[in-house]
C-alpha cells in the first residue's frame, strides 16, 4: 500500500517541518507502507518554499510545488493531486492542528468499502469566525450539493486514487472539492477525532476568501440558487396579487382606505432588494461562464522540487522537467 499526503502551504514556515516529521513518525508505526508527501506553496509570503526545498533535498519521498500566485486552498490541493501516485490520498492542513494519529483510522475505515472518509471534530479549536465558515459550508453542502445525510466534513480526509483521478479532470477555475467529490461518489464515511489547538499563527482565510469559496460551491455545481430566486419571485408576486385583491374588496365594501406610504416603501425596498440579489447572482453565473470560456487557469505552477515524474500542469499544458 502506498499513501500520498497532500498539504497546501500558506504562512506555515514555522510549522510545516513538524507536520512532515509527524507524518514520518505515524507511517513508521505500520509495516509495508510506502508513502510520499506533496506540499504545495500557494504563493506564501513567508519562506515556506525554502523549507520545502530543504526537506526535499534530504528526503526523496518529498515533492514540492510552488504556484505563481495565490489560487486558494482548493486549487492548491488539485495541483498536489496531479502528482499523486499512491493508492490512497490523504489531504491535511499545514498548521499542525490535524490529528495525524488518526491517519490509519481513516485508512481502516476506507478499506471497509468506502471511497472517501472524512475526520470530523465535535470540538473545534478554531476562532468563532472559522467555525461559522465551516457551518456555512456544511449547510451549503446539504442544501445545494446534496451531500449524504449526517455528513461531517473537515480538511482532513482520505480518498481512493480513482476518485482523485476523476477530480483532477476538472480544469476550470473556481474549484470546490466537495462538489467534485460528490460528482464522483456517494460512498462516503466519517470518523470522529480530536482537533488540536493552533500552535502559532492564524488562519489564512479572510471574509473575502470564505465568500469566494462559498460562491464556488453555489455556482459551480448547482443551479438551486436560481431556482430559489424563482420561487421567491413567485411568492412575492402572489402576495402582491392577494394584497391587491384585498384592497379592492375593502374599497368595494365601503371600508375607508388611506395610502400607507411606509408600507409601500418597505415593500418596494424588499422587492427591489430581492431583484438586485438575483440579478447579481445571475451575473455571477454569467461572469464565471465567461472566464471559463476564456480558459482562465485553475492554477499555474511556477517551479517544482523533488518531482521527477512527468505531467506537472502549467496553464493547461504539460511541463516535462522539474525546476527550482
Amino acid at each position: 500500500m502506498k499513501l500520498s499526503f497532500v498539504i497546501p502551504c500558506y504562512r506555515s514556515e514555522n510549522t510545516i517541518e513538524a507536520v512532515v516529521k509527524e507524518i514520518e513518525t505515524v507511517v513508521s508505526e505500520r509495516i509495508n507502507i510506502e508513502y510520499e508527501i506533496i506540499m504545495v506553496d500557494d504563493c506564501s509570503p513567508d519562506l515556506v518554499w525554502n523549507k520545502i526545498c530543504q526537506m526535499a533535498d534530504n528526503n526523496n519521498r518529498i515533492k514540492g510545488i510552488s504556484l505563481a500566485r495565490n489560487f486558494g486552498q482548493h486549487a492548491a490541493l488539485l495541483a498536489g493531486y496531479a502528482l499523486c501516485s499512491g493508492d490512497y490520498v490523504i489531504s491535511l492542513d499545514d498548521d499542525g492542528q490535524t490529528p495525524l494519529e488518526s491517519t490509519f483510522d481513516l485508512v481502516d475505515k476506507l478499506e471497509e468499502g468506502y471511497d472517501a472518509v472524512y475526520a470530523y471534530y465535535n470540538e473545534k479549536k478554531q476562532s468563532p469566525f472559522r467555525i461559522f465558515g465551516s457551518w456555512m459550508a456544511n449547510e451549503m453542502g446539504k442544501r445545494i450539493l446534496g451531500q449524504p445525510k449526517g455528513f461531517h466534513g473537515s480538511s482532513f480526509y482520505i480518498t481512493k486514487k480513482f476518485v482523485i483521478d476523476e477530480m483532477i479532470k476538472y480544469n476550470n477555475p473556481y474549484p470546490y472539492l466537495l462538489g467534485l467529490l460528490l460528482q464522483v461518489t456517494r460512498k462516503i464515511a466519517w470518523i470522529e477525532t480530536k482537533h488540536r489547538a493552533r500552535k502559532q499563527g492564524r488562519s489564512g482565510y479572510s471574509i473575502k476568501s470564505l465568500l469566494s469559496l462559498w460562491l464556488n460551491g453555489f455556482t459551480a455545481f448547482s443551479t438551486k440558487p436560481l431556482e430559489w430566486g424563482l420561487i421567491v419571485g413567485v411568492i412575492l408576486s402572489l402576495l402582491g396579487i392577494l394584497y391587491s385583491i384585498f384592497i379592492v374588496i375593502r374599497v368595494l365594501l365601503g371600508f375607508p382606505y388611506s395610502a400607507g406610504w411606509s408600507s409601500l416603501i418597505v415593500a418596494s425596498l424588499f422587492g427591489d432588494g430581492v431583484i438586485l440579489i438575483m440579478l447579481g447572482l445571475v451575473g455571477e453565473y454569467i461572469g464565471r461562464i465567461y472566464i471559463c470560456i476564456n480558459n482562465s487557469p485553475q492554477y499555474v505552477v511556477l517551479k517544482t522540487t523533488g518531482c521527477y515524474e512527468k505531467g506537472v500542469k502549467i496553464w493547461g499544458t504539460v511541463k516535462d522537467e522539474s525546476t527550482r
